[in-house]
Parts: structure tokens; C-alpha cells; sequence
């Protein structure tokens, strides 16, 4: 991999930060539609989170086939579930293949993104700064992590899932592992296997899904056209045959509709829940010392804690004034075009239900179709989105089939945005 480099002298490139999966397909839209641009990348190799984030046993939890971008398959020797090294191996070729890898400037932290008086003045750690014509913003959504807060100090050791990375960390000591989504139900199965204790803390009921059903990886089986309504109910029936009521688990009944949050896909913690490996357990109330008291009034000891409490969106190098970020929502028009600055764009912060692959590859033609168009406009684009009465975003839960509907259509809108600007933005 190359070593770390300043950005030469430009004003009408486009920087994009972060050199994950979103980050390369970004990169290569941009390359395939003639725009020139910088790839700044805070770690030494690209990859993002499957290089940085994600512990040493992991594999995808949706399946190959949805997680593979659809113009560059991933080997026909991978297995349904890829491991994290076949994901990075799959990512460098992608990135080899599309000739990506020579415009990424690595070990680049960008510190800092402001507007200038024309474009973007992007400032690296080492105190380079350029000017560029715009920014694009994927630095990822699974690096700040979000921490619980209960009464009390516990008096072992308290991690966060991010950091747990092999099961050695486990070995014999009595864990408790707090969260109901895929890492915390990962880190509980490690810890049935490994550790002297496994148990897990809720502080509701979750969607919690098999890996595969009818012999398919579960991914599949949502990777349809079918409207929501109709895959909840086929799902829910599915799940009556093939696990059955959740408080026969020692588990909580959900409080809420499947896909209203991320359902949690894991064949691993039902198994171990019936073998009595891993104990279940409401929400902690306090600590006191090594014990933890539980909201019914149970008491454990423990040795160490890992909190999977997931994490929080956050662009550091941005003003706060330049996009609002609401909890988990960055409110960007159609999910990437911030409200009123030219060239801004931030991209990757959605969560699809299952492999990225199939919504980047389009999302990211989108995305240079947009920049040569901002380049059109007399105004911002999102002013112009919004005088067409585009909605900002809600949530950040991607249905992926809706959001295909979604790429398209607003691809197909493109030609009346110069018509807005021209005639109906006032300034």
C-alpha cells in the first residue's frame, strides 16, 4: 500500500474522506464519470470497518449474494457467510480492479472541512490544507462508540464491543454482555464457548432471526419486492414454525414490528439459550463493585462487561452548523445532498437491512450525476431539492428494495432541477 501523501494543488477535484466500501464506490463512480478527486484514509490500508472495527472471528450477516457488489461478484469459492479476511481480500480486489488504490492518500486524517470562499478547505493532521471544489463524507458509522449509563461503578473490566477482537479476551471469566444486536449476540456465543459464564442483558425484545431458513441465508429471503406489510407477515409466520415464542428462550417478546429497527440476525445465541449456555436477563439497574443488580432485583457477579450498545453518527471535522444530525438521521436530501451548501455531501450513514453491494453501486452513480450537476446550478442543490418538496430523511433504516425504487427515481428527476434553479430559486 502506499504511504501516507499530500494532496497536490487543485481546486476542481472533489475530496472524498474515508476509503471504506462506501468510500471506493464512491471512487470509482467518480472515476468512471471523469471527475477528479483525492481519497483521504485515516488508517494504513483501505477497508474501513471490516479492517478496524470488527473482531477476528466475524462474518457477514447477511449472505454473499447481497452483500457483493452486482458488477464485481465475489469469488464463486466463498462460502454463503464470508469471513472478515475474505471481505477485506474481496474489497482490495475490488479496489485493484477499478485501478482506486493510487488516489488514496492513507495514514491522512482530515481534522477539518469549511467552506471557502469558492469550495471546501480541507485541513489533514499534519497541517496540509487544499481547497477543493467539494467534499464527499463517508468516515463510516461504526467507529464513536455510544456508552450505557447506569447507577454505580462496576469494578472489573468494562469494554466496549469495538474493541473485543479475539475470544482470548473471554477466556474464562464470567461476562456479561449488554445489547441485543448482531456483535453483543456474537460476543455472547463466543463467551458460551469460551468464557467460565455467558449472560446477557436486554432492556427490551428484539427481532432475533436465524442465520438461514428453507436452507438460504435469511438475507435472501428479504431481498424482495414484496411490500413491507407482506414480508412481515410472511416473516412472522416463518418464525412461529422455525423458532416459536421468544419467552420460551427466557427472552422477551418484542416491542415492536419486525424491521422497525434492525432485526437481529443469529442462529448461534437460540441454540446456546436452550443448552443453557448463556443466561438471559432484563436491564441493569446498578452497580456495585463486581455485582450486578438487574431491574427484577437478580444479582450476578462478574469479571468483565462488554457493552454492545452500539454507536453514535458523528463527522467531527464538520462545523455543526454545515449538516444537522439527529441521533442515528443526518437530514441530507435524498440521503446525501446537505440542505444548503454546495458540493457537500455525506454518504454511507444509512444502515440497509442486509449487504451493502446492491444500493452502493447506484447510490454512487447518483452521486457524480449529482456533483456535475451541482456544478449547473446557481443555487445549492438542496435548496433546489427542497423547493421540490423532497422530504429529509426520518430514519436511518434502508429498506434496500425501497431504496433502489428511490435511486432511480430520483435519477429520473434530474432534468427538472436546472429547470428550478433557473426559474423559480430566488435568492
Amino acid at each position: 500500500m502506499p504511504n501516507a501523501t499530500k494532496a497536490t494543488a487543485t481546486e476542481n477535484k472533489i475530496a472524498i474522506i474515508g476509503a471504506g466500501p462506501v468510500g471506493i464506490s464512491a471512487a470509482r463512480a467518480l472515476k468512471d464519470s471523469g471527475i477528479a478527486y483525492d481519497q483521504f484514509e485515516s488508517q494504513s490500508e483501505l477497508g474501513g470497518n471490516w479492517r478496524n472495527g470488527v473482531y477476528k472471528n466475524a462474518h457477514i450477516i447477511s449472505s454473499r449474494k447481497t452483500t457483493e457488489f452486482p458488477d464485481f461478484p465475489m469469488p464463486a469459492s466463498y462460502p454463503d457467510f464470508p469471513s472478515a479476511e475474505q471481505m477485506l481480500d474481496y474489497l482490495e480486489s475490488y479496489a485493484k480492479h477499478y485501478n482506486l488504490i493510487d488516489d488514496i492518500h492513507f495514514n491522512s486524517t482530515v481534522t477539518q472541512v469549511a467552506p471557502a470562499e469558492v469550495g471546501w478547505l480541507v485541513e489533514l493532521a499534519d497541517g496540509t490544507k487544499q481547497k477543493y471544489e467539494g467534499v464527499v463524507v463517508c468516515n463510516g458509522h461504526h467507529w464513536e462508540r455510544r456508552w450505557p449509563s447506569y447507577e454505580g461503578n462496576f469494578a472489573g473490566t468494562m469494554m466496549h464491543s469495538k474493541d473485543y477482537k479475539n475470544p482470548d479476551q473471554l477466556k474464562d471469566k464470567k461476562v456479561l454482555v449488554i445489547g441485543g444486536g448482531n456483535s453483543a449476540c456474537d460476543i455472547a456465543a463466543e463467551a458460551a464457548r469460551v468464557g467460565r459464564s455467558a449472560h446477557l442483558s436486554l432492556r427490551r425484545g428484539y427481532w432475533f432471526l436465524p442465520k438461514t431458513i428453507y436452507g438460504k441465508p435469511t438475507a435472501e429471503l428479504l431481498n424482495t419486492k414484496m411490500p413491507v406489510w407482506a414480508q412481515r407477515l410472511h416473516l412472522s409466520l416463518l418464525l412461529k414454525i422455525v423458532v416459536g415464542d421468544y419467552r420460551k428462550y427466557g427472552l422477551m417478546k418484542p416491542d415492536h414490528k419486525v424491521f422497525e429497527h434492525h432485526p437481529t440476525i443469529n442462529t448461534e445465541l437460540l441454540h446456546y439459550l436452550k443448552h443453557g449456555k448463556i443466561t438471559p436477563h432484563g436491564d441493569v439497574k446498578r452497580f456495585a463493585g463486581n455485582s450486578v443488580e438487574f431491574i427484577d432485583g437478580s444479582k450476578e457477579d462478574f469479571d468483565l462487561i462488554v457493552c454492545g450498545t452500539g454507536f453514535n453518527v458523528s463527522i467531527p471535522f464538520l462545523a455543526k452548523d454545515l449538516v444537522q444530525i439527529d441521533g442515528p438521521v443526518v437530514k441530507a436530501y435524498w440521503g446525501l445532498v446537505t440542505p444548503h451548501h454546495r458540493q457537500l455531501y455525506i454518504y454511507g450513514w444509512g444502515q440497509a437491512r442486509y449487504g451493502f453491494g446492491p444500493l452502493l453501486t447506484p447510490a454512487s452513480q447518483l452521486l457524480a450525476k449529482l456533483i456535475v450537476l451541482q456544478r449547473r446550478l446557481q443555487h445549492p442543490l438542496g435548496e433546489v431539492l427542497q423547493l421540490a418538496r423532497q422530504p429529509l430523511p426520518t430514519t436511518h433504516l434502508l429498506d434496500p428494495m425501497a431504496t433502489l425504487k428511490q435511486i432511480k427515481s430520483a435519477s429520473r428527476a434530474l432534468w427538472l432541477l436546472p429547470i428550478l434553479d433557473r426559474y423559480f430559486v430566488k435568492n
